[in-house]
């Protein structure tokens, strides 16, 4: 049976995904509501009617907008996970250390442990694909974000030209649209500069106890966590 003390140490153990987890699902409230309320606004403005909030969440305006900002965090995730296995950053703690780290380039069936994932014991094509997997992981959330913002692109603007007597446009129509790239552009360029930023910070400045900081202490030339 399990204990309260088994759960308090469950929350615990899990407790940073927890709290952003809980984070996401009130900023997702949040926009569920207040994009459904836009979208009515200007539904009533331009002589439409007014849609429930189920029916909002599955048109093109909520889709587009939900998957425009997705796309462009799977991206920057998974570039800064690729890249950091390759660059450098004197000084940053997301950086690996200037002189190496053996134990990150090490050959993974030299370092197989009891307790190891058990891909790594099913053959040479399983190792290659499990010991790149988390960067496939979110580049593949990436390139789905990516369909889905396209797809719901289409839809809003086929919507908007159909209301002004124009005609609609298919979804590889749309991405060939300037608008289509406007919005991916803007948001590319707002999540490289925060990775850029957070890394060039974080060789001068610090967190006390987090982990995306080095020790207080340390030296600004020190590299790596």
């Amino acid at each position: 049976m399990r204990t309260h003390s088994d759960e308090a140490g469950w929350v615990k153990r899990n407790g940073l995904s927890i709290a952003m987890l809980l984070l996401f699902a009130i900023s997702f409230i949040g926009q569920v509501v207040a994009g459904h309320a836009d979208y009515n606004a200007d539904q009533e403005q331009h002589g439409g009617t007014a849609i429930t909030i189920m029916q909002y969440v599955a048109t093109g305006h909520f889709v587009e907008a939900v998957f425009e900002n997705w796309e462009s965090e799977f991206l920057q995730m998974a570039s800064l996970v690729l890249l950091s296995a390759y660059l450098y950053q004197k000084g940053a703690p997301d950086s690996r250390k200037l002189e190496g780290e053996p134990e990150l380039d090490a050959d993974p069936i030299s370092q197989l442990k009891k307790d190891s994932p058990r891909i790594l014991r099913r053959g040479a094509i399983a190792i290659r694909v499990y010991e790149h997997s988390l960067s496939l992981a979110l580049f593949s959330l990436f390139l789905l974000s990516f369909v889905l913002h396209a797809y719901g692109g289409a839809r809003e603007h086929s919507r908007e030209e159909l209301e002004h007597g124009g005609s609609g446009v298919s979804m590889l129509g749309y991405i060939r649209t300037s608008r289509f790239w406007f919005e991916s552009f803007q948001n590319w360029q707002s999540e490289f500069l925060s990775v850029a930023v957070l890394l060039i910070l974080s060789v001068f400045l610090r967190q006390r106890r987090s982990p995306q900081s080095k020790p207080v202490a340390s030296a600004h030339s020190e590299t790596g966590s």
